[in-house]
């Protein structure tokens, strides 16, 4: 009997953050759900618990082998020499590339013109480079966008934008710690109270929502957040709100 991690695969949405964060690399992400690879693999000290946005990770005490060290050095040496899969911790966008297509026609090429009026009312955009207390944010409903947002949805301008000041950044590529530090300050001296957050499907992606709920916490304010969860295609998969307690 010893203590080791309990997947609830009812909560998780494979955003693949626990898997970043172990570093035995007990866990992966299998048909976009975390998975215990081996007993033997977790040391059941739980570094993963933290990082689950969704709290579907905790600890149970039960019979399992034994940690085993040995093993865990060889299996991380021989993951250094796979190349990238969909069978790593989804930690990799490269893990998830794929060609996607569409049954439209392609349209006759024609003069570059800009159909739609832009919904953008501020600059700059990106998280890092917006200054804390730029006046456009005084009370102001914020859009918190994953980079790739606006790629991957086509009425990006028109279905998310109006009304909100947008924020871009990526929680992959991009220093979370400095993020979380500038969002709680922005949300604290500005009185924000409403927060979208729009990220992609891609496991790597939750790690915004992570981002967005400890700089809420941090700023010690009530803020509503709006979780919009999109497909490569730009699809809405799912929408969800989370009030303040």
């Amino acid at each position: 009997m010893r203590k080791i991690i309990k997947i609830d695969e009812e909560k998780c949405d494979g955003c693949g953050l626990c898997a970043d964060a172990c570093h035995e690399g007990a866990i992966v992400i299998e048909n976009g759900k975390a998975k215990l690879i081996s007993d033997s693999y977790c040391d059941g000290l739980g570094d993963c618990i933290g990082e689950c946005p969704q709290g579907a990770i905790s600890f149970e005490m039960r019979e399992a082998a034994a940690y085993d060290e040995a093993a865990v050095k060889a299996r991380m040496a021989a993951r250094k020499k796979e190349p990238c899969s969909g069978t790593l911790p989804c930690g990799c966008p490269g893990s998830m590339a794929k060609e996607l297509k569409s049954d439209k026609p392609v349209q006759k090429e024609e003069k570059i013109s800009c159909r739609q009026e832009s919904e953008l009312r501020n600059w700059p955009v990106q998280l890092s480079l917006v200054p804390v207390q730029a006046p456009y944010l005084e009370g102001a409903k914020l859009l918190l966008a994953a980079d790739c947002t606006a790629f991957a949805c086509p009425n990006f301008h028109k279905d998310l934008l109006p009304g909100k000041v947008c924020l871009v950044g990526c929680p992959k590529l991009d220093e979370v710690e400095p993020y979380i530090e500038k969002l709680a300050q922005i949300i604290k001296l500005n009185g924000i109270e409403e927060i979208d957050v729009a990220y992609m499907e891609v496991p790597c992606c939750g790690g915004l929502v992570k981002l967005v709920d400890t700089a809420v916490k941090k700023s010690g304010q009530a803020v509503t957040l709006k979780l919009i969860k999109l497909s490569m295609t730009g699809k809405f998969l799912e929408v969800r709100q989370i009030f303040p307690n």
